[in-house]
């Protein structure tokens, strides 16, 4: 088992930790100078950066991102790997490979079928996807931390209870984490974690909410999803349409961030 892999486990063992997420190798190595113990990939900036849609990249373009990423920095990436790139828990489990031969940490792997039907794959089919994902990791020996992500709360399935008994059969299946974008509310995140327990919760931190209050409802891990990407897009956007509609140059102003000094 790497270092790296080492690591990320052991961060998952006690207290409350933050893993932002960056987009490609430069955001990466900004946030491990900014003191962050590891990352997480985002499916979404990375797409925004290749001038795709979230979840509309191929998994070669995938890989070679993961690659990229890992080998950037000195700290644990988890791979945000949407469903596996696959339907089959056949199709997982070989793509699952693959990943793992990147260089990550730990990657994650969501029920939501992404299609325009049904938003999440039948619970019998997402554990079995769970499983399969399980299997390769262990047979790659790597001890990569296996992440599973029940969708519902953001694809059209705001259901705790249903959440909850995904979650809890995606432990048993053999995931090290779990996870459940779109939980906002405190006492939903709690539920989870006692549900769940003693296995780690990822919950991904906003506005609405601190690391303080997160670490105290019994979270392990808090991510941001492609919030960081969307913040730099945000800023890019203003200045570029200031100047394009405007001709000023008003959003170019203030400190300067001395990038050459980051990457020295």
């Amino acid at each position: 088992m790497s270092s790296k892999i080492d690591t990320f486990r052991r961060l998952h063992e006690r207290g409350c930790f933050v893993i932002p997420n960056p987009w490609d190798a430069g955001s990466a190595i900004y946030l491990e100078k900014l003191g962050f113990k590891a990352v997480a990939s985002t499916s979404a900036g990375f797409a925004w950066s290749q001038g795709h849609r979230d979840n509309d990249v191929t998994l070669d373009e995938l890989l070679a991102h993961l690659k990229t990423l890992a080998g950037a920095v000195t700290i644990p990436v988890n791979a945000d790997f949407e469903d596996g790139l696959a339907v089959e828990p056949d199709g997982v489990a070989a793509n699952v490979a693959k990943a793992v031969a990147t260089g990550i940490a730990g990657l994650s792997i969501e029920d939501s079928t992404r299609g325009d039907g049904e938003p999440l794959y039948a619970f019998s089919d997402a554990v079995d996807r769970i499983k399969a994902a399980r299997a390769s990791i262990d047979k790659s020996g790597s001890g990569v931390l296996l992440t599973a992500r029940s969708e519902g709360f953001i694809r059209g399935r705001p259901d705790l209870a249903e959440t909850i008994k995904r979650l809890q059969a995606f432990a048993a299946a053999g995931a090290d984490c779990l996870f459940a974008p779109g939980l906002s509310k405190k006492d939903d995140i709690a539920a989870v974690v006692k549900a769940i327990a003693p296995k780690p919760v990822n919950l991904i931190g906003g506005p609405w909410i601190t690391v303080a209050e997160v670490a105290e409802l019994g979270v392990r891990r808090i991510s941001v999803g492609g919030s960081l990407a969307r913040a730099a897009w945000r800023g890019f956007s203003a200045a570029a349409k200031e100047i394009a509609e405007q001709g000023t140059f008003g959003s170019l102003a203030g400190p300067k961030l001395d990038l050459d000094a980051v990457f020295d």
